[in-house]
């Protein structure tokens, strides 16, 4: 018969065990998380980069021509440039002068 400290003893070492594992995969999942992360930056700087050379592209030549000198398809190649997308102007705001007046209105 086991005593009340080997039972003791043998549930703390079923905790160690499993807390280890816990903690092992707890760290996998968070450095696999980081490194998804900095692969999609990566990526979305590669795009974007695509972006802005597809649209400097279009003064010399259409996408179909491009498509046919790089092999890639052209529906993916106007992908890669929709995806881009032009810096806008700041937002323009109303300015009470912009507004209509309600005669009602005291």
């Amino acid at each position: 018969m086991l005593t009340p400290e080997q039972i003791r003893q043998r549930v703390a070492d079923a905790d160690t065990s499993r807390s280890a594992r816990r903690a092992a995969a707890a760290q996998q999942v968070f450095e696999l998380a980081q490194r998804r992360a900095e692969v999609v930056e990566q990526l979305d700087g590669v795009e974007r980069d695509l972006g802005h050379v597809l649209a400097e592209t279009a003064e010399i030549m259409d996408l179909d021509e491009l498509a046919g000198f790089t092999g890639l398809k052209a529906a993916e190649l106007t992908a890669w440039l929709a995806g881009h997308k032009p810096a806008r102007g700041g937002r323009r705001r109303k300015t009470s002068t912009d507004r209509p007046v309600d005669p009602t209105e005291p």
